[in-house]
């Protein structure tokens, strides 16, 4: 499973899910669960705020070798799951190209809807989301420019809502929704239920 995350300029919210997606993936001995980020306006070529470096260092995941990506529709394309980090640019992921709709949510409708329905698939999430509508914003707010406080709790509420959904997809295997037909995903042997111990960690000490 290829997930990609979107946010704005690619340097804090959605590389911190994109870090902690692959340090779950080693934790849980996932090698076919990937993971990449890409920014709506992106600072290309930059490193990760530094505040947003600490944080996916204390979350237990490593920021080594990343450079800020603006998005492109082939990112979108060989993607299985897209999650972005507000509904405003799930909604512009959304009008990227044809068929992309049915595998893009906002992380925490993504949460929502698995958690309700114990959701499997990224079809089953697709296919409550209407039945499940949520009138609200679902949004993680950018903290850059903010305090390094600010910078914590934003990358442990990315951590409660990414962690719960990848446990419950990357077991499983998933099919690509497009305009075109499905394809078939990854098929992923989890090495177990363990919690990221690097994340449960950082909460005891917090």
């Amino acid at each position: 499973m290829h997930v990609l995350f979107v946010c704005n300029s690619n340097v804090c919210r959605s590389v911190i899910a994109e870090r902690l997606t692959l340090a779950f993936a080693a934790e849980h001995g996932l090698p076919g669960l990937t993971a990449e980020s890409a920014g709506t306006r992106a600072l290309v070529g930059f490193p990760p705020e530094p505040l947003a470096v600490e944080t996916i260092q204390g979350l237990g995941g490593d920021t080594s070798g990343f450079k800020a990506r603006k998005l492109k529709p082939e990112m979108v394309d060989r993607a299985d799951l897209v999650l972005t980090m507000t509904d405003s640019l799930r909604d512009q992921v959304g009008e990227l190209a044809f068929g992309i709709a049915p595998r893009t949510f906002t992380l925490a409708e993504a949460h929502r809807i698995a958690k309700v329905t114990g959701a499997k698939s990224i079809a089953a999430l697709h296919h409550a989301r209407n039945n499940l509508a949520y009138v609200g914003r679902e949004n993680i707010a950018d903290p850059i420019g903010l305090s390094a406080e600010a910078f914590l709790q934003v990358g442990d509420r990315i951590a409660e809502l990414l962690f719960p959904v990848l446990g419950a997809l990357a077991p499983h295997e998933q099919t690509k929704l497009s305009g075109d037909g499905d394809r078939p995903g990854l098929v992923i042997a989890p090495g177990g239920p363990r919690p990221l111990s690097a994340f449960l960690a950082a909460q005891r000490g917090r």
